[in-house]
């Protein structure tokens, strides 16, 4: 239109032909000719166009050669409904200009009719937005301006992260206050937006924040693991927007300006003593914003919702969505790993040791994954620095240690005599912690087995009265059979060769 008034000026101004103007302007002389004769036959003086519109102008310029062409005017009455149409899955222009002209024996050919409808379009503004299919994409984003609650006791005002979300066909609208843009409220936002519309759309479009987009690429953006399961948890994909392209999510832009002055400045001079107080506001303001009728159009959102797009929703799983994290680890020597928020280890399976797992976890959940196959499932414990471990994980030979208690080793040297229980129960004693002595029990009483029975039972009897509770002493005791001598004799049996710095006990009497 800027270009129209320029052409009106040239030629009622300064008098310039429709060819001078044309190329003055640098539009076809055809579309020069038809604006000048639709100017003269609206009857429009040319001072009189400075207080008009665009719309208004367009509408004089193009009244009577549309008036007169009673083709065109039936045509232009089902604009509003082409364009509705064609939001809906797998409707095109071709489809509904062979609906028009059915039963229609004057009527535009197919270049024709879309021509008519392409120039509709333009002259009423209709954006990109009028391409998107009903439930294709729902686009998310963040407010630049936070909400405010007041803390009622201290007067202490708590700013709010605003959260807005917009389905493309029908730009139903959803806003909801959260009290930060990290990841678990991200989601949970997310998943009430879907909840609002009763069913989830093909793809989501966020912003590049990080609870969305670890790294932001134009051609292979890395989505947060959480939120792409989220996503996949609904049935949608995850689309982020390139960064610095606000374009790439207009909807949710635009929306974000509406809000201000159609939610925001409703609620300027309220105070609010609660977030749930808060949003209760908001959605009061959302649902007036939902069904105001759009500019120039006799349907509002709401109704626009209703009739293409809540059908083509899919709908929403059963189970709600509980959020979970995602780390790398590499499983440790002990076939464990470590869940660092929780400070506490978790086995695997031996075999994988050394290798590196994906482990996710929700509140009561840990799996982890090697290979995108799961190997184990705990559930979580968050005792700081102990072990959660699955007995099948174990080697083999760990898991009959696993089965060694301080009762079973008792038990076995009672079955042998009384003395080498008691010898066992002081070697258990001994240690700071059982298990330490275990493998010493094991050795003593495997030792059994291999030499005579009361050889063994009086070298026991001899580490018990020289209070020597070692498996060598023992060992020692029975393949050189001193069990039956003292000291002195056993002195004797070492042979020790005559040497000067070697005192006999006289010399300590």
């Amino acid at each position: 239109m800027r270009k129209v008034r320029e052409l009106l000026k040239l030629c009622y101004e300064k008098n310039y032909s429709a060819r001078q103007a044309a190329k003055t302007i640098g539009i076809g002389k055809t579309s020069v000719t038809e604006y000048l004769a639709g100017f003269k036959a609206s009857g429009l003086e040319y001072c009189s166009i400075a207080g008009m519109s665009d719309s208004e102008l367009l509408n004089c310029i193009n009244h009577k050669k549309h008036a007169e062409n009673q083709r065109y005017s039936d045509l232009s009455k089902q604009f509003d409904y082409f364009e509705k149409e064609l939001k809906r899955t797998g409707v095109t222009l071709q489809l509904l200009w062979e609906e028009y002209k059915h039963d229609r024996s004057d009527h535009y050919g197919y270049s024709q009719f879309c021509h008519h409808y392409y120039k509709w379009r333009k002259e009423h503004k209709v954006s990109m937005h009028m391409e998107h299919k009903a439930g294709d994409k729902m686009f998310v984003d963040f407010t630049g301006k936070k909400l405010a609650v007041t803390n009622p006791e201290t007067g202490e005002m708590t700013e709010y992260e605003v959260f807005v979300s917009v389905l493309g066909a029908s730009q139903l609208s959803y806003i909801e206050a959260v009290p930060s843009q990290k990841k678990a409220d991200w989601i949970a936002v997310n998943q009430n937006a879907l909840h609002f519309y009763g069913g989830a759309p093909a793809a989501i479009v966020p912003d590049c924040l990080k609870s969305a987009v670890i790294k932001a690429d134009n051609y292979e953006p890395e989505v947060n693991p959480s939120y792409k399961d989220f996503a996949g948890h609904y049935g949608t994909v995850i689309l982020p927007a390139r960064a610095l392209h606000p374009q790439d999510k207009s909807l949710a832009e635009n929306f974000v300006k509406s809000a201000y002055s159609k939610i925001y400045a409703p609620l300027r001079n309220m105070v609010f003593f609660s977030l749930e107080e808060l949003n209760h506001a908001l959605w009061e303001q959302l649902d007036l914003y939902n069904c105001r009728k759009f500019q120039g159009r006799d349907h509002s959102r709401q109704q626009l919702f209703d009739q293409i797009e809540k059908g083509q929703l899919k709908p929403l799983v059963k189970e709600v969505y509980e959020l979970k994290t995602f780390i790398q680890c590499k499983v440790q020597y002990n076939h464990h790993v470590y869940l660092k928020e929780d400070k506490h280890y978790y086995s695997v399976p031996f075999q994988y040791t050394g290798k590196q797992v994906m482990v996710n976890y929700t509140s009561g959940l840990v799996e982890i994954y090697h290979n995108n196959l799961r190997i184990a499932i705990h559930k979580r414990d968050r005792k700081q620095y102990e072990y959660t471990t699955e007995y099948a994980h174990r080697p083999v030979n760990h898991q009959v240690q696993v089965k060694w208690t301080p009762e079973r080793f008792i038990s076995w040297a009672r079955s042998i005599d009384p003395k080498v229980e008691l010898l066992v129960t002081k070697v258990l004693d001994s240690r700071p912690h059982p298990e330490q002595a275990y493998k010493t029990c094991m050795g003593l009483l495997n030792l059994q087995k291999k030499c005579d029975t009361q050889d063994y039972i009086k070298a026991c009897n001899k580490a018990l009265l020289l209070n020597c509770l070692t498996f060598k002493f023992i060992k020692n005791t029975v393949e050189s059979k001193t069990f039956n001598l003292d000291a002195e004799q056993e002195l004797e049996l070492l042979d020790l060769p005559d040497h000067g710095n070697i005192r006999g006990k006289e010399y300590y009497n």
